[in-house]
């Protein structure tokens, strides 16, 4: 019996289990391992990627419309509006194009030069200031040539031959710049107001919830023909006359 409590004493006397402190190390190592972040740096962090994503798809939808933009409305500045005229290669050099501003004034626009800067290119009114015929580009002469008299400019748009050179009338010539791969023409603010006011009296004002932006842009120009290198162009006192409207070429 002796024996027996003894060994009873000894169990008693045995140091108790870990188990709470086991249970503690558990815990702590789940919550270790706990997927979500309760750092706010670490937060910040996670959201990093998105918030980048979504940063550059705005980005990319701004750059498309500002592109749009440049095709869709007149750039204006206090001289004037810039429309756009063609790309650059669009005219090989020594070749021209007619080019209708909003008012209804048609411009020559030439390539005299190999490079791609404005100063490569001009732009002249392709009325002849003598009796209103049209005038044309001669690469091969390098000048503006109008066929009714033998009215001839050079390439700035200066009379040199003919009735012009002895009224000394010469050709109006207007601004071009080059931006990126894009010819613009200026138009002066006068030309574009009288533009927007015969357009509006000609609807009977803007329709209801469009703006004048909206209006400008319907005022763009357009290229209505493309002249042949050595072409001679179109000759109005050669042209079937109207007995009403014609004048003596």
């Amino acid at each position: 019996m002796r024996t027996v409590r003894s060994v009873l004493a000894l169990l008693a006397a045995r140091p108790q289990p870990l188990a709470p402190l086991l249970m503690t190390s558990s815990s702590a190592d789940a919550h270790d391992h706990d997927p979500s972040p309760s750092n706010p740096q670490e937060t910040r962090l996670a959201r990093g990627p998105l918030v980048l994503m979504g940063a550059g798809l705005v980005a990319s939808y701004g750059t498309l419309a500002w592109f749009a933009s440049r095709f869709l409305y007149p750039k204006r500045d206090e001289e004037g509006a810039w429309l756009f005229v063609c790309t650059v290669n669009r005219l090989e050099p020594g070749s021209s194009l007619l080019f209708k501003i909003p008012g209804g004034e048609t411009i020559a626009v030439a390539r005299n030069g190999r490079g791609a800067d404005a100063s490569d290119f001009v732009a002249l009114s392709s009325t002849c200031p003598h009796l209103g015929c049209q005038v044309h580009w001669e690469a091969n002469h390098d000048r503006f040539f109008c066929p009714c008299h033998n009215g001839a400019f050079d390439r700035g748009g200066k009379a040199i031959e003919g009735p012009p050179a002895q009224a000394g009338t010469d050709l109006k010539q207007y601004r071009l710049r080059v931006d990126g791969s894009l010819l613009y023409i200026n138009v002066p603010s006068e030309v574009l107001a009288v533009a927007e006011s015969t357009e509006q009296a000609r609807r009977g004002q803007p329709r209801r919830g469009q703006s004048g932006r909206e209006l400008r842009g319907e005022l763009r120009g357009r290229i209505v023909e493309r002249v042949a290198v050595r072409g001679p162009g179109h000759d109005p006192c050669l042209a079937p006359r109207n007995p009403e409207t014609s004048r003596e070429c």
